[in-house]
């Protein structure tokens, strides 16, 4: 309802004829406009403090946000078709802002073969991954990827829980006929068979790309299936180039599907491929998005198309891009990330003393930040390992001095083993943080066991540290890495267990409201949005979400069992367990 109706009091009707045109004009009655919706009857939570604050009721009217407060005031805003909403003792509050992942990526994960381990999926062995791939080529849910790109593709695959690591030999089980290709949880690997290997044209004679490996068999200079970084997103680029534009269709169609399912308003595409911006375009100039989608391009391959009218703060048909990315690093899941001391646990094919390596070279690093900062492009850096992260802290550094401070946001994404002197560093810098908790959880005993062991591993993510030194910071899933699970997200933030329920890092914890707040309005702020999401506040944009209990009032070991009933963007339900009680 986007009409204005105005509230006339009779005695200044009466009135108005005995005075001057002046002061008729400043004693007219004030327009109160229409609301379509007013959401009442529950704990309605606005975020707009730094300690909890709650409103009666919430009016909104279009894309938009017209009233917070007070239920009979609220009121005023009612007329004919106004939809009345009692939450019934639910919680309403802003929809999560996503402060990293790849929706691209997560099209494609829903359109292929769940090799993620429980509690995500049943790959818990190479034997059952081997099992469900071979199964994929049968299952309806898979077999329209298969088809149009005549492979095999498995995502989730995750050694941290598997008897041993997958090579060519179990996927050429699968098919030596189609290529057969599984990608690492971390996204920063991948395993593919001898079939997807001649696809991509790697055989004994092939060298490692710059900033990526290609694993050899024992003694052998043969590929054993496994590629690392570079190498693998060589196989993933070029196995992209078949997607046709249905298939992109379909999957930005799937991907809404998720995150609106986990209460996102707003998602994020965290590395734009060419292919990745052409099908978000089109999605746009359909229509098709029902959530906003900020894109960042990868700054090292696309960047080609930072000039498009959508590079714009202001979204259009719900899309925009926000800016470039760079990965200085790989995964420390995976152990490619770079660290400036020796991993606990050398990988397969490593001697004792390895400590990963950079993507870049310092003065190719230094060189790709000083051009974000020159085209005032902001800029998200990928930087997992202590040694990149300093990189990218000395690359940001270098662009201030020769081109001087100003309000950029560069951010750095995940952070994994930031040290305490590095977060001292983040705030002089004007650096903002977007952390990666989720991995005390699904990784937390990896690290302590395997990757990095006590206390390097306590100080992973370290949200409290960050927040001690005054910073705001986002959290994030990164997915596809894992599955865009706000509440998962919520869990980890504020418990920090692992799988095996041991609390890594109890002092890096933070409050629940704390864990809200990184994933609402700071993230807004992180994206240069704070003035139109991440709080409910008149005139904010009207992105709403709906849980079945109050995060702040339920014990936190039961964050993860909050259910997302319904996701509003922009006012528009886009997601509903239909519980809600409609008045008219």
């Amino acid at each position: 309802m986007k009409h204005h109706l105005a509230i006339a009091c009779s005695l200044l009707a009466l009135t108005a004829c005995d005075k001057t045109p002046e002061q008729t004009t400043k004693t007219l009655p004030l327009q109160v406009s229409a609301a379509d919706t007013i959401y009442f009857g529950g704990d309605i939570l606005t975020m707009t403090g730094d300690k909890p604050e709650y409103a009666q009721a919430i009016a909104t009217q279009g894309e938009k946000i017209i009233f917070v407060g007070d239920k009979n005031k609220a009121l005023e805003h009612k007329f004919g078709k106004t939809k009345m909403i009692d939450l019934q003792g639910k919680t309403l509050m802003p929809g999560f802002v996503d402060g990293h992942s790849h929706v691209y990526g997560v099209g494609l994960q829903a359109l292929v073969a769940n090799v993620l381990p429980s509690p995500d999926g049943d790959a818990n062995s190479v034997e059952q991954i081997v099992n469900i791939l071979t199964a994929a080529q049968n299952n309806p849910d898979y077999t329209t990827f298969i088809k149009k790109t005549g492979a095999i593709l498995g995502f989730g695959y995750d050694d941290a829980e598997l008897d041993r690591y997958p090579t060519k030999m179990d996927l050429d089980r699968v098919s030596t006929e189609k290529p057969v290709i599984i990608i690492h949880t971390s996204g920063h690997l991948s395993v593919a068979n001898s079939k997807a290997l001649a696809m991509a044209g790697i055989d004994e004679n092939t060298d490692n790309p710059d900033g990526g490996l290609i694993r050899r068999m024992a003694n052998s200079q043969e590929p054993n299936g496994v590629l690392e970084e570079n190498a693998h997103f060589g196989l993933l680029f070029k196995l992209m180039q078949s997607f046709d534009p249905d298939l992109q269709d379909l999957m930005l169609q799937e991907v809404q599907k998720l995150y609106t399912k986990y209460g996102y308003t707003t998602a994020q595409e965290g590395r734009a491929t060419q292919e990745a911006y052409d099908s978000m375009v089109r999605a746009s100039k359909a229509d098709k998005f029902v959530i906003d989608v900020v894109a960042y391009a990868d700054m090292a391959t696309s960047s080609s198309f930072m000039d498009s009218p959508y590079n714009s703060k202001n979204y259009t048909n719900h899309f925009r891009i926000g800016g470039v990315k760079l990965n200085f690093d790989g995964s420390p899941q995976g152990k490619t990330a770079w660290l400036s001391h020796p991993y606990l646990k050398a990988p397969e094919g490593q001697e004792q003393g390895y400590a990963g390596y950079p993507t870049f070279n310092d003065e190719q690093a230094y060189q790709y930040i000083e051009t974000a900062f020159a085209n005032d492009w902001q800029v998200m850096t990928h930087a997992n390992g202590d040694a990149a992260i300093e990189q990218f802290l000395n690359a940001v550094e270098n662009a201030n001095n020769k081109l001087g401070k100003k309000d950029r946001r560069p951010v750095l994404i995940h952070g994994q083993t930031i040290r305490q002197d590095q977060v001292n560093r983040l705030k002089e810098l004007g650096i903002f943080p977007s952390l990666f908790p989720m991995h005390t959880f699904y990784w937390g005993d990896w690290h302590v066991n395997s990757v990095l062991g006590h206390p390097r591993a306590d100080f992973i993510s370290p949200t409290h540290a960050v927040r001690k030194q005054g910073l705001m910071f986002s959290t994030h899933h990164d997915a596809p890495v894992a599955l865009p699970n706000a509440l998962r997200v919520l869990d980890a933030t504020v418990n920090r267990t692992t799988r095996t329920d041991q609390v890594l890092g109890p002092d890096q914890r933070v409050s629940v409201y704390t864990a809200l707040q990184a994933m609402t309005i700071w993230p807004a702020y992180q994206h240069f949005e704070e003035s139109s999401k991440g709080q409910l506040k008149q005139g904010m944009q009207a992105d709403l979400i709906i849980l079945d209990n109050n995060p702040l009032k339920i014990k936190p070991t039961e964050l993860h069992n909050l259910q997302v009933l319904e996701t509003i963007s922009r006012g528009e339900t886009v997601y509903s367990k239909n519980y809600t009680n409609s008045l008219n």
